[in-house]
């Protein structure tokens, strides 16, 4: 039988008092981002249900929290208008005002517009979100309006390191989202996931060094390091995600390791907290790095996730990596590269010189998106598409293919895994359904040392409800095809 119960791994936001109520750590969370300056006065602030949908708590929970925020004066609730940081801050002086921090202030700058490729993909293609469900006509809206503001400043050369207001606006999601408190100069906008992997290869490593990639992993990444001729090691993955001691065994005296924590790719697992804190305590005694690469941190349908791995990240050792590919669209490519403090100067020096900045009007677009409350409404809303199309294609499989297939249904991601019941291999189901035109994957193809892994990768993102069952019934044709 498939099994496909979606029990999940608990998990709360970054606390900052260990033993404080949920609406306490909101509080605190979004209080310290005031006091740091991260929200400033006027900035608007998710609504209660769409915090409540991405923290995993309960609306009132969160109601709670801005109902305190906004007794203390920290908030300003506007009604239907949503709530905002009190504008009365700025005149007294709340939000920090050190040199550091004056020094890390990033300029406005105009805004600009970009264009969406209108591509369909076929169902089960991997790392495609749901673009039929994209919110095209408010992201064209606010193209051509940036458009309309072009003028000839924005014809030079752009940032290197990014458009300072996209740069603010993420720092800002990522402090109430994530659990991630940073400023904006440690932020970098990079060419997607493999432009901010390319760009800490460049300037953490040199030839030969070692890396530490989860095995089975991200295939395209670790072809990227052994072009980059850096040695990667391919570290196994257990229940509780990358075996820590097994690569420190493999090879002590790595300088960076690239990890999935919220769902390790392509097996869906979560990292457990003391795999993360061991995987931290190797990071500082070795004063190695570690890459977060968060692809699908935003997509949870059950229970709570864990934090980010920067967000318990005490010794500046992680580089959160972000994307847009999964949460808008991957034409877009658009990335970012979050760093640790004594990183930055590095970093600048080098992106500088490289002149890799994407080009801004894309960026200013997508500015706009999220400070216009577009994108926290995008992701909820994809989320309660994900959960449907994830159900629908559940119920789909456990009707036409429970002899072939075992379902391993995590709590969250953009794909199930599906282990191969039988003699058959997963490379050869795989084959039997792309002639069939459904981009499956095997997940012995993501593999590079390990051994008996025969499961199939399935994709829900762009498999409408209505299609699952007959797609599934095509697959049982193909699939009793391939074992005459």
């Amino acid at each position: 039988m498939i099994a496909a119960n979606g029990n999940s791994r608990s998990g709360r936001i970054a606390r900052t008092n260990g033993a404080a109520p949920a609406y306490r750590q909101i509080y605190l969370r979004i209080r310290d981002a005031i006091e740091a300056g991260r929200l400033v006065p006027g900035a608007r602030v998710p609504s209660t249900r769409s915090m409540a949908s991405e923290l995993g708590y309960a609306r009132g929970t969160v109601e709670e929290a801005y109902q305190l925020l906004a007794a203390e004066g920290y908030l300003v609730r506007r009604g239907a208008a949503g709530s905002a940081v009190s504008p009365e801050l700025a005149a007294h002086g709340v939000a920090r005002d050190t040199p550091s921090a004056r020094s890390r202030r990033l300029p406005a700058t105009p805004k600009r517009a970009s264009t969406l490729p209108d591509r369909r993909s076929s169902p089960f293609m991997m790392g495609v979100p749901a673009l039929d469900a994209f919110p095209k006509a408010q992201w064209t809206r606010i193209a051509a309006r940036q458009a309309r503001r072009l003028n000839r400043s924005d014809l030079f050369y752009p940032n290197p390191l990014g458009f300072g207001p996209l740069r603010e606006s993420l720092a800002r999601y990522l402090a109430l989202g994530r659990g991630i408190a940073c400023s904006p100069a440690q932020i970098i906008i990079t060419a997607g996931y493999k432009g901010a992997l390319e760009l800490a290869t460049l300037v953490l490593l040199k030839r030969g060094d070692t890396v530490y990639m989860e095995d089975p992993g991200y295939g395209v990444a670790s072809g990227l390091l052994t072009a980059m001729e850096v040695n990667v090691a391919s570290v196994p993955v257990d229940r509780e995600g990358i075996c820590v001691a097994a690569a420190e065994a493999m090879a002590a005296d790595a300088r960076l390791a690239v990890v999935t924590p919220s769902h390790q790719f392509p097996t869906c697992v979560t990292m457990s907290l003391p795999r993360r804190q061991a995987l931290l305590g190797w990071a500082e005694r070795q004063r190695a790095w570690i890459i977060e690469d968060d692809y699908d941190g935003e997509f949870h349908y059950a229970g709570r996730p864990l934090p980010a791995l920067k967000s318990i990240d005490r010794g500046e050792r992680v580089l959160y990596a972000g994307s847009f590919s999964k949460t808008l669209y991957p034409g877009l490519r658009l990335g970012y590269l979050v760093l640790p403090e004594p990183l930055v100067a590095r970093f600048e020096t080098v992106v500088r010189l490289r002149n890799m900045g994407p080009a801004t009007h894309l960026q200013a677009v997508a500015a706009s998106f999220i400070d216009e409350g577009h994108f926290g409404r995008h992701l909820r809303r994809m989320r309660n598409l994900y959960a449907a199309r994830r159900a629908a294609l559940i119920d789909a499989l456990q009707r036409t293919l429970k002899a072939t297939v075992e379902l391993r249904a995590a709590s969250g991601g953009l794909h199930l895994l599906a282990g191969v019941v039988g003699s058959t291999g997963d490379r050869v189901l795989a084959e039997r359904a792309r002639a069939r035109g459904y981009a499956l994957h095997a997940l012995s193809a993501h593999c590079r040392s390990v051994r008996g892994q025969n499961a199939l990768l399935l994709p829900f993102t762009n498999v409408p409800e209505t299609s699952a069952l007959p797609i599934c019934q095509q697959l049982q044709a193909a699939f009793a095809l391939s074992a005459c």
